[in-house]
């Protein structure tokens, strides 16, 4: 039987990118090879859902429960005594910063060992002992062809180790529907109120996505648009300084903070929408995007990092400057007034099944296959 290990950060107790993206990957090689034996070891969560411990080939090793202080260590010491006993056929980690325990376990005795990279955890890498063990990985899986490019550029690797498995969404969750009323009364908005919206964490660490530059540029397209709304869903360390920006261009009636919001309401955000607005400059993808999207809803991106691949080169959406308040408000206003020059935009069915024909799971399962095809079996 074929043994594969897998290394993720976590998948049960945190949302985020690298979150959504190994819990697609997990449910696609049980798919896809279900034959395969799969340990699967979770630094960060503590617990996994117990439904899926009657599943015979899959195994779970969770070190959440050790505190922060000592975790890596104790993840650290898991994977490679698990390693060193079962010596695995492959060995596949979802980050980064876990590869140079796997290229000792490589080393030692021979395992191979795959990596995905996303962003900016595969930009401008410094630190040598990563570099080492990127250069030695048997296969790179990168999520988009940015960050791709930009490691080819930045490191001494052999592109044809690398493959292509870009993110993918649930296209069931994300459906075209009207604007919600009950949003509309909760936020005092009326129903030819043109809406931006954001959805991202409001961290210190992620000012790079650019809602900054939405609200920066709304009193310019508030010349052309009165009528106009940003809504920013999301909550973090950021919120004061955002607050601060609002307050001091004296925008408490058109910027709404919408704090967090659960699965189950975010659909609603999006199609109360006119358009979905995140220009940032460090993004790896951005999964936000496809939701969006799949609302059929008009997007647009940063120019300068992943999201030139969610919105494809600008097939799919917008892609400006994210530096540029001036191109953002202008490139806005041409969207919410039908003016911008990509009639896919404005065919809200057509935009859903696009992006779910290029980046649903089905495509994502099969891209995925096809880079299994010469190891599992």
């Amino acid at each position: 039987m074929f043994r594969c290990h897998l290394w993720f950060p976590n998948i049960f107790e945190f949302k985020g990118g690298i979150q959504v993206y190994s819990a697609f990957l997990l449910d696609a090689l049980q798919s896809i090879a279900p034959e395969t034996h799969y340990e699967v070891f979770l630094k960060h969560d503590k617990r996994y859902p117990p439904e899926l411990e009657r599943r015979e080939n899959l195994r779970f090793h969770c070190t959440g429960k050790w505190s922060l202080s000592i975790r890596t260590l104790m993840f650290a010491s898991q994977v490679l005594y698990y390693g060193a006993v079962e010596k695995p056929d492959l060995i596949l980690t979802t980050h980064l910063n876990f590869t140079p325990a796997a290229y000792w376990l490589k080393r030692q005795f021979g395992i191979p060992y795959w990596t995905i990279v996303y962003g900016v955890d595969a930009w401008n890498i410094q630190r040598r002992r990563l570099k080492v063990a990127l250069q030695n990985a048997d296969r790179i899986i990168s999520i988009g062809e940015y960050t791709r490019d930009r490691l080819l550029k930045e490191q001494n690797l052999d592109p044809q180790r690398f493959s292509l498995l870009p993110c993918t969404f649930d296209a069931s969750s994300f459906q075209i529907a009207p604007k919600s009323q009950t949003l509309l009364d909760r936020y005092g908005l009326k129903p030819d109120t043109k809406i931006i919206l954001t959805v991202a964490r409001l961290d210190d660490s992620e000012q790079y996505k650019g809602y900054d530059k939405i609200i920066s540029a709304l009193p310019l397209i508030r010349q052309q648009i009165p009528n106009i709304h940003y809504i920013l869903v999301g909550k973090g360390s950021d919120r004061d300084r955002v607050e601060g920006l609002i307050e001091g261009l004296q925008l408490q009636d058109f910027v709404t903070l919408a704090g967090f919001v659960p699965d189950e309401e975010i659909l609603d955000y999006y199609n109360l929408c006119d358009v979905f607005a995140m220009p940032s400059k460090g993004e790896g993808f951005g999964i936000v995007y496809l939701e969006a999207l799949a609302c059929g809803k008009p997007a647009l991106g940063g120019n300068c990092d992943g999201a030139i691949d969610a919105l494809r080169g600008g097939e799919l959406g917008a892609l400006v400057n994210p530096d540029s308040v001036e191109e953002i408000a202008a490139t806005l206003v041409n969207i919410l007034q039908g003016t911008y020059p990509n009639p896919l935009m404005y065919q809200p069915e057509h935009l859903r099944e696009k992006v779910i024909e290029v980046y649903g799971v089905e495509q994502f399962n099969r891209t995925l296959a096809q880079i299994l095809a010469t190891k599992i079996s």
